[in-house]
């Protein structure tokens, strides 16, 4: 009696945890309802005939929002204590095969697992995307250039008839969609067009949805540390024309100025896109800047060596000696200079006394007149000796100043070798300046 008693209340107790153990939720009830009899592996479409039709929608912030709807995951809310939505592990349901074309590469993206399914069937999948792709660069107008990089979407291995794929939202939404965009950076969004269009492959059709990223290069940064010192530097060797080529500076001053353009050059190579299919016209621009900067520098050269030829030297050379006498000064020249000073020999003849300087020779009188210099030299030795002394010293006088101005006449022929090569050079630069103009006004108008 006493055994029963207990076994009795001892059951009491048994029976409450029974009743009080939790059902299971509606949310648990409904993911197992679903995936009881799902198969993963076989297309969600109760006939089989039908495509399954993929939304697609891009979002320029690493977003890529698949879309569809999955006929084996449909339920009634009111059945599952009014769950219109759950996740569900998209390694768990059927998940189309969609490949971008242009994919290079792995990027680092997140893994998210799973995927959102509403009571109608519709699987919304969001995936943060980074996309390594293979894009065509046009830098022939770099930094000022604009870009078309294509993304197309298409399914790997189902044909049209099985997956098909259309815009989740308007293509002219989408197209103007920036509010997304990272508009800090480098690159400006202009608009992303799409189409949608069939390829054909082995007697099948593939459906293909493209769209297109425009962007625009900013090209404040380039212009000021590339485009500004360069135009600076090609105006300063300019200028330098305007030294004396004769002061001895003008070398110095052009080599420091093309030693510190080749050390831009060096620096700003790592600001310069490569590419090896067309040279941007900006690398044309600092290519023919660094070949002038030598030009102006050879002028130079060219010039100072000519002003450091010695009047032997000029004399050989018959050019030099035809400019000299077209462009030549209408001062006393070398050959005046000694006509005068042997004119000044014959007038001290004349008044009786013959005087040789040493290293002149003259055979300007007779005999009898050399005689009668002798008795006069014989009558008056200090006389002689000074009318000696004064026309050495007027000789001497005469020849540093007819070199004097010889030398002023080549200075000063130099110097209108220096201006017309200035006039080349500055011709040949508007002529330059002029054709890139016109390349970057045709690129314009294309």
């Amino acid at each position: 009696m006493i055994s029963i008693l207990w076994l009795l209340l001892s059951s009491a107790p048994l029976a409450e945890q029974v009743a009080d153990k939790p059902k299971r939720s509606a949310l648990n009830q409904l993911t197992r309802t679903l995936l009881r009899k799902y198969d993963c592996g076989v297309r969600p479409v109760q006939n089989w005939t039908r495509p399954t039709l993929i939304h697609i929608d891009l979002i320029l912030q690493s977003v890529l929002d698949v879309i569809w709807t999955d006929e084996f995951l449909v339920w009634d809310p009111e059945e599952f204590d009014g769950i219109t939505e759950i996740s569900l592990s998209s390694d768990a349901i059927w998940v189309p095969d969609l490949i971008i074309s242009e994919f290079v590469d792995v990027g680092e993206s997140p893994a998210i697992p799973y995927v959102y399914v509403n009571s109608s069937g519709m699987v919304k999948n969001n995936k943060p995307i980074q996309v390594v792709s293979a894009c065509d660069l046009e830098l022939y107008a770099f930094p000022f250039d604009k870009q078309n990089c294509t993304l197309t979407f298409r399914s790997w291995l189902h044909s049209v008839n099985e997956v098909n794929l259309t815009l989740w939202r308007s293509a002219e939404e989408i197209a103007n969609d920036q509010k997304s965009f990272m508009d800090d950076g480098e690159w400006e969004l202009l608009s992303v067009p799409s189409r949608y269009w069939h390829l054909r492959l082995d007697d099948r059709d593939y459906a293909h949805i493209q769209f297109n990223v425009l962007i625009r290069r900013r090209p404040l940064l380039y212009v000021v540390s590339l485009l500004i010192p360069s135009i600076f530097l090609m105006v300063v060797d300019v200028i330098s024309f305007y030294l004396p080529p004769n002061s001895g500076t003008r070398i110095t001053f052009k080599t420091s100025i093309l030693l510190g353009y080749t050390v831009f050059r060096v620096n700003l190579m790592n600001e310069m896109p490569a590419t090896a299919i067309r040279t941007p016209l900006i690398g044309v621009f600092f290519a023919v800047c660094m070949a002038l900067l030598v030009l102006n520098l050879s002028i130079s050269i060219f010039v100072v060596k000519l002003l450091h030829h010695n009047e032997k030297e000029v004399k050989e050379m018959s050019v030099s000696a035809c400019l000299l006498d077209k462009y030549g000064s209408s001062s006393q020249t070398f050959l005046e200079s000694n006509f005068t000073s042997v004119k000044t020999l014959v007038d001290v003849d004349q008044c009786g006394v013959h005087v040789v300087p040493p290293g002149y020779e003259f055979d300007l009188a007779p005999e009898e007149d050399l005689l009668s210099l002798s008795e006069l030299q014989e009558s008056a030795p200090r006389l002689e000796r000074l009318l000696q002394e004064v026309v050495a010293l007027r000789l001497y006088l005469q020849e540093g100043e007819s070199d004097d101005l010889a030398q002023a006449d080549w200075v000063a022929l130099c110097c209108k070798v220096d201006i017309l090569l200035f006039r080349v050079y500055l011709f040949i630069l508007v002529v330059y300046t002029s054709t890139l103009l016109l390349l970057w006004a045709s690129w314009s108008s294309a």
